[in-house]
């Protein structure tokens, strides 16, 4: 037999520092097949006219059943992300600050800047006042 071939049973194969990866590897991967197939081994599904009835409330439905929601909700929600972000980027921003100079400094001015005309351009709108 040669020596050069490699053999894959070989402990020295399988570097030391590598190991707990593949231990991790095969543990979640065992694990993400036992979750997926319990709720197949568990099933207990007999569907019947009550379950695939529709559900509001315990009381047929009457009406529309979707209801139509005011603009200013979405507006609200849109405003709420936009200025999330802004802290979100402000932070990093902020730590950094030393180290991104100038060019950094100028660029989150613009960058407050055109948040502050939509701010105000988004209040004069009457889109935070509440009605």
């Amino acid at each position: 037999m040669d020596n050069t071939s490699i053999n894959y049973l070989d402990s020295s194969f399988i570097n030391s520092s590598y190991l707990p990866i593949l231990i991790f590897l095969i543990i979640a991967i065992g694990l993400s097949i036992i979750i997926l197939l319990i709720p197949f081994i568990i099933n207990k599904m007999r569907p019947d006219e009550q379950k695939n009835s529709p559900y509001e409330c315990g009381f047929e439905g009457e009406g529309p059943v979707r209801n139509e929601f005011k603009v200013q909700f979405y507006l609200v929600a849109i405003l709420f992300i936009i200025f999330d972000l802004e802290v979100a980027f402000l932070f990093p921003w902020a730590v950094a600050l030393r180290e991104i100079g100038y060019v950094g400094f100028f660029s989150m001015i613009a960058f407050l800047v055109i948040l502050t005309i939509g701010f105000i351009y988004e209040w004069k709108r009457g889109a935070l006042d509440w009605k």
